[in-house]
């Protein structure tokens, strides 16, 4: 196994272990906010892997249709079951249908995906897509902060008093969130589009070519025929 598909496979490790780290049963204390900046840390380094292994693999010539497969399905596990386990975690912040529409997006966009490789043509990942990415970043890490943190962030009772330095972690994840489940909404809609309009070119071409294949067949017809009929 190379090291594009190594690092894909850690982040794929990291999903049991971010669950474990955030349920009732972790081997982190929540006292003094361990459990919830173990959390976030670890969200955000397999996170940062989900760029790092495209990269080694398209610099290291190392695109295997293993790492074509493994890539996306570590994507969408680790994103989902972070949402899974806000619900739980969080319920006062993370709605079941706010995971229902994350969950949602992935099937939806996973199905057309198949449909477009089995028709012969792929979809580019839109600016949308990697909009939805960074914000689905941002919006687990701080529903995970607010959790426990105070509400006005880690540096409301400094010795210092840095008022500046205060970060409402209640308001940024509800407005992550909320604008997160807007973008997947509205990217999913756009993919949807994307998809249809290359399906009906690639029905049209396929139609085209069915047609041109029985126009030769026909013309062969009546030339076996003549042969069969000379003496």
């Amino acid at each position: 196994m190379n090291l594009p598909n190594s690092i894909t496979m850690s982040r794929i490790a990291c999903v049991p272990l971010l669950l474990w780290v955030l349920s009732p049963h972790s081997p982190i204390p929540a006292a003094h906010d361990g459990q919830q900046i173990a959390a976030s840390a670890l969200f955000i380094l397999a996170s940062i892997t989900d760029g790092l292994d495209g990269y080694l693999a398209r610099r290291r010539g190392q695109i295997t249709t293993m790492g074509m497969l493994l890539d996306p399905l570590a994507d969408k596990l680790l994103i989902t079951s972070a949402y899974i386990a806000l619900v739980l975690y969080d319920p006062r912040l993370v709605h079941v249908w706010i995971a229902v529409v994350v969950i949602g997006r992935e099937f939806l966009v996973n199905g057309l995906r198949s449909i477009a490789t089995a028709e012969g043509f792929t979809i580019e990942a839109s600016d949308l897509g990697k909009l939805k990415t960074v914000i689905q970043i941002v919006s687990v890490v701080s529903a995970i902060l607010d959790s426990h943190l105070p509400t006005h962030g880690l540096f409301a009772d400094n010795p210092l008093h840095f008022s500046y330095l205060v970060i409402d972690f209640h308001f940024i994840a509800w407005l992550a969130i909320y604008w997160m489940a807007f973008v997947s909404i509205f990217s999913a809609g756009d993919y949807f589009i994307g998809f249809w309009k290359k399906i009906d070119h690639a029905s049209e071409g396929r139609r085209k070519r069915s047609a041109r294949f029985v126009l030769r067949r026909r013309k062969a017809a009546p030339a076996a025929d003549e042969t069969h009929a000379a003496p």
